[in-house]
């Protein structure tokens, strides 16, 4: 049987043999509800402190800085939701970029429509760059939060965080990154390389288990809750801890964040080759910056094809890929990210392709082979 070609680690990547081995252990014998406090409970509660204990290590954080979430996309709800009314009293102004992931861009939208904030969403260069002068120009006396991504998800563009994230202490505004693929993919020695007050992470992005992810919040702000019912993580969260997936997350941000697992040598010398051959093929182009971008990610537009249709194609030919987004998986809207580059007539074709751990040259070498025929029959039709 042919072997199937994964090139899609932005989306997900595979449960590593070391944090599903971390997790057992609290599916089988530390089974207790952490906020018991009978024996069985403390046992959980012991687990459970010490894995915030090894997280807030690998930040380099308090461990009372670090709240434990379902995911990413909660950490991002969570930082901006809870920041904003936290800060409505000081003002009503927020601002984000236009190539957000959406679990960002929706909550923005909201306290824009429901809520009676207002949004400056920043417009992007031709690489998806946020210009930190554009932001300095944006913001206003009543700004109480902004929020830009570490890394963008569909074009790997890396945005100027460290800058932003000054600019925003400077005028006393709170600054809050998804960093959901920076981590493991970026060389990391803190949390302070992202000058903010909020950082989103998520385990399945760099071989954890879905389900687990962090919000790290610089002490000592207190974002609103959005979960009620309970006083879990220092009332921050409520709900009972899922202890197994704490553990698989903390375990995988131990071996695979501080010395990306995304070998950055390796994931370069791939990538440039996928894309040498991708600038070769007629009517397609790499909209991927070459410098500032993330090491495993090459996204391509055209013409002549939109790209759920050679989504499928390649699918068929044992090529795993993606439109961007997976939480927008079989949205027929345009991709937003090319939207805001400025290329509004190629945003339906955007496919993007990222590296992993398991990517081989032949991999590339495969996909390379099998696009010109693919890309010939689509144009045809």
């Amino acid at each position: 049987m042919p072997r199937t070609i994964y090139l899609d680690y932005n989306a997900t990547t595979p449960l590593d043999q070391g944090v599903r081995e971390a997790m057992l252990p609290c599916l089988d014998l530390v089974w207790g509800n952490p906020s018991s406090i009978h024996q069985v409970g403390r046992k959980a509660r012991a687990r459970l402190d010490e894995a915030r204990e090894r997280a807030a290590e690998v930040l380099q954080a308090r461990p009372s800085e670090v709240v434990f979430t379902s995911g990413g996309t909660e950490a991002n709800n969570l930082a901006i939701f809870g920041a904003a009314r936290l800060r409505k009293p000081r003002g009503k102004h927020l601002i984000t970029s236009t190539i957000e992931h959406h679990a960002v861009l929706h909550c923005f939208d909201q306290l824009e429509k429901n809520e009676g904030f207002e949004v400056t969403r920043l417009r992007v260069d031709r690489e998806g760059r946020v210009d930190p002068a554009e932001l300095r120009k944006s913001l206003r006396d009543d700004t109480i939060l902004v929020s830009v991504m570490a890394a963008n998800n569909e074009i790997g563009t890396l945005q100027p965080v460290g800058e932003i994230g000054r600019i925003c202490r400077e005028k006393g505004v709170l600054f809050h990154t998804d960093a959901i693929q920076h981590f493991g993919k970026v060389p990391f020695s803190d949390v302070g390389d992202f000058e903010a007050d909020l950082v989103s992470l998520c385990g399945h992005k760099f071989h954890g288990p879905k389900g687990a992810g962090l919000l790290w919040i610089k002490s000592p702000l207190h974002p609103e809750p959005l979960l009620w019912g309970g006083p879990h993580e220092n009332e921050r969260r409520a709900g009972t801890e899922n202890l197994a997936a704490i553990q698989g997350l903390v375990w995988a941000m131990e071996h695979f964040v501080r010395s990306p697992v995304f070998e950055e040598s390796k994931m370069k010398n791939l990538a440039e080759k996928l894309r040498s051959g991708l600038i070769q093929l007629p009517h397609c182009e790499v909209i991927s910056p070459i410098q500032n971008c993330l090491n495993n990610t090459v996204a391509m537009v055209g013409k002549g094809f939109q790209g759920m249709n050679l989504l499928a194609a390649l699918d068929v030919a044992g090529i795993c890929a993606s439109s961007g987004s997976a939480c927008s998986a079989g949205s027929l809207n345009p991709s937003h990210v090319v939207v805001a580059l400025g290329l509004p007539k190629f945003a339906d074709s955007l496919v993007r392709f990222s590296l992993g751990r398991e990517t081989v040259e032949s991999d590339i070498e495969q996909v390379l082979q099998v696009l010109p025929g693919i890309l010939g029959r689509l144009n045809s039709c």
